[in-house]
């Protein structure tokens, strides 16, 4: 391998290290960004049944417990770390593991009979096709996080202090016809034979919100899916994403949110530059090929006419005089048939 080969091998594994150390960190200040108290919520007014009727105010300063925790806590019963701390209580898994929910946090719901509690799980999620159904994974989640509560939150048998879970998915990168929607899915109440009620709070245990973003101005474009689409796809600089969180949504400048727009938008740039320049030296390293190919193509095309109209040849027999393999033989066929 000469130095020149060398050298651009190093450039390329240098520039594929620094498109994953940026798209990490992308990451990462997309997780802190949702975790803001004031991001938060509002997710929990526009997605949660139990918080439509709070202020966000209210929510903000009453009904998030403590400092939702950040890629900290175990999807997977063998998996180490702080479970989800709330009420004095910690949870805690035997083993270690590395898959980790992005964001949990207790939250309680004030003012009613008995003061609800529930257990909120928020996902930053880019692909929605990562190779196998999103909605089974969050279903899983929603599972993990019912699981954990034995010995933590419940002790022994008493199932009755299980609380409500909510996994909510907020996915960047969808197909067109699930752009700019909010699904929920949840257990519900059928009766086969009959007629019962049974109190819904006693299956009413688990909950996913799918939130699918999609272009500005498209369909449904407003209210939190605005607000999330200026966060985290919008391509509107600094100011203005300030702007639309100021003058649309209330939401006043502060060193945290700032911080962590300025932090993704100047990642974004940077990924999406780096992936043009790679995605041109691709493009000038296939047409090389493509035209060496073509330029075979053109050579081998030109020998068998020649040996066909002087040496009296069928085309089968000046493929095998020139050993043009079987496979790229019909290929030939056709584009003297062409000429």
């Amino acid at each position: 391998m000469n130095s020149a080969t060398k050298r651009r091998r190093k450039r390329s594994l240098f520039s594929g290290l620094k498109v994953t150390a940026d798209g990490a960190a992308y990451d990462a200040a997309c997780k802190r960004l949702l975790a803001q108290r004031d991001i938060l919520a509002r997710l929990l007014k526009s997605c949660v049944n139990e918080f439509r009727n709070y202020d966000i105010k209210t929510i903000a300063e009453k009904c998030i417990e403590g400092s939702p925790i950040i890629s900290e806590v175990p999807v997977n019963p063998d998996e180490a770390g702080a479970f989800i701390r709330g009420r004095g209580q910690e949870r805690a898994s035997p083993a270690e593991g590395s898959v980790f929910f992005d964001i949990c946090f207790d939250a309680v719901v004030p003012d009613t009979h008995k003061t609800v509690q529930l257990i909120v799980n928020v996902e930053a999620q880019a692909d929605y096709h990562p190779g196998y159904p999103l909605l089974k994974r969050s279903i899983y989640y929603c599972a993990r996080l019912l699981s954990a509560q034995k010995e933590t939150v419940f002790r022994k048998s008493h199932y009755e202090k299980l609380r409500k879970v909510y996994s909510i998915w907020v996915c960047t990168r969808v197909p067109k016809n699930r752009q700019n929607t909010i699904t929920s899915y949840q257990i519900s109440e059928r009766n086969r034979v009959g007629k019962v009620c049974e109190k819904t709070a006693n299956y009413d245990l688990i909950s996913v919100v799918m939130i699918c973003l999609g272009d500005e101005g498209g369909d449904n474009y407003q209210g939190i899916l605005k607000l999330l689409g200026t966060l985290l796809t919008s391509k509107a600089d600094i100011d203005e994403k300030k702007r639309i969180l100021r003058d649309e949504f209330g939401i006043e400048s502060d060193r945290n949110i700032d911080g962590e727009v300025m932090n993704m938008c100047n990642l974004s740039r940077g990924i999406e530059v780096r992936g043009i320049k790679k995605g041109r030296r691709e493009g000038r390293s296939e047409g090389r090929r493509e035209g060496r190919r073509e330029g075979r193509s053109e050579g081998v095309l030109h020998s068998l006419r020649n040996l066909m109209a002087n040496m009296h040849l069928n085309v089968d027999e000046a493929m095998n005089a020139l050993g043009i393999p079987a496979e790229e033989q019909q290929q030939y066929i056709d584009a003297l048939a062409r000429a």
